[in-house]
């Protein structure tokens, strides 16, 4: 092969959007050959070269290193340079290198066979440096359209986990909101049956808050609204505890893992903590500050269970709270004589 000195443009000072620098594999047997190439690519300011003389040994570097272009020859001792090109495709999983194949042999069934195993370009040899060098320029911007490409998805799937995390997420009190709070105990429901494990659902109900709203508006009403929802994240510590607002002055927690002796044992930790806090409601027949009623469910989910049933069991149970007389949680499963009073 005859290489004579290069006219053409220096790829280092091509603008590359991505600020990223060029590495090739050279793969050829025949070592005068290689050394020419490698010549003629730092002259084209290649910034790392790797060399291999046969297919093992440029796997291995291709594996280790993962160039920006794969220059390789057909004839190779031992494995040809199909069969390398075949190596490379397979372990590449869903990412892409050129490969442009070296040949002496120039018929239209080499072309074919080295576009089959995965080549995206063909020159025969010897290569004139000026056909060389206008490869590897069409190879830099396809590169550099890649990373861009790459780096637009990243973005863009950044972005979606963004505007996903915002649509589901109530403007007034940070929590999950409805559209959330579906998605998730759905999700847990599916994750809890795997596992084998239980799975609590609460729905809880500020006591008497229309007349909290009437007596002092809703601007205040708000107010209050977002100190329970500061108040459940507080107790919401384990990383797969949810606290969603529900609905208006309803809430809905989902705590996996939590059995039944667990969930009241949650329960009187929330109870106790909102009278600790004692946020006021002059007007609640229950007293001067601000109470709530909760009504709980849990189960190991089979394939029975979905939400819509675990919402139901809450519900009615929270609907019993209500009824024997609010500022109580009651446990659907428990039946009537597990009211748990929460003045203590």
């Amino acid at each position: 092969m005859q290489f004579t000195p290069s006219s053409a443009p220096n790829l280092a000072t091509e603008a590359s959007p991505s600020g990223g620098g060029f590495s090739v594999l050279v793969v050829e047997d025949q070592r005068s050959v290689r050394a020419a190439l490698v010549a003629e690519l730092r002259r084209a300011g290649v910034t790392e070269i790797f060399e291999a003389p046969e297919g093992h040994t440029a796997l291995h570097l291709f594996k280790a290193h993962r160039p920006d272009l794969v220059l390789l020859d057909i004839k190779l001792p031992g494995e040809d340079g199909y069969w390398v090109a075949q190596q490379m495709r397979a372990s590449e999983a869903g990412d892409w290198t050129p490969i442009i194949f070296l040949s002496g042999l120039d018929n239209e069934l080499d072309v074919w066979r080295g576009i089959e195993v995965g080549g995206d370009d063909y020159l025969v040899k010897p290569v004139r440096p000026i056909v060389l060098m206008a490869k590897l320029r069409a190879m830099r911007r396809l590169l550099d359209m890649r990373r861009r490409l790459v780096s637009m998805s990243s973005e863009l799937h950044a972005a979606n986990l963004r505007l996903n995390e915002l649509v589901e997420v109530d403007a007034l009190t940070g929590l999950v909101n409805r559209r959330g709070f579906d998605r998730i105990l759905h999700s847990e429901i599916l994750a809890t049956r795997r596992d084998g494990s239980p799975l609590t659902l609460m729905l809880c109900d500020l006591d008497h808050f229309k007349l909290f709203n009437d007596a002092s508006g809703h601007v205040q009403g708000d107010a209050c609204l977002k100190e329970v929802g500061r108040l459940l994240r507080e107790v919401c510590v384990r990383p797969r505890d949810v606290a969603s607002r529900y609905g208006g002055e309803e809430f809905a927690l989902i705590l996996p893992n939590t059995p039944r002796s667990g969930a009241m044992t949650f329960a009187r930790a929330l109870g106790q903590l909102l009278k600790v806090r004692a946020l006021p409601h002059a007007d609640s027949p229950l007293g001067a500050t601000l109470t709530l009623s909760g009504g709980i469910t849990t189960c190991v989910p089979d394939g029975s269970t979905n939400a819509e049933s675990m919402i139901m069991r809450a519900d009615q149970a929270l609907y019993a709270a209500k009824a024997q007389g609010r500022n109580r949680f009651f446990s659907f499963e428990m039946q009537m004589d597990t009211v748990e009073q929460l003045r203590n």
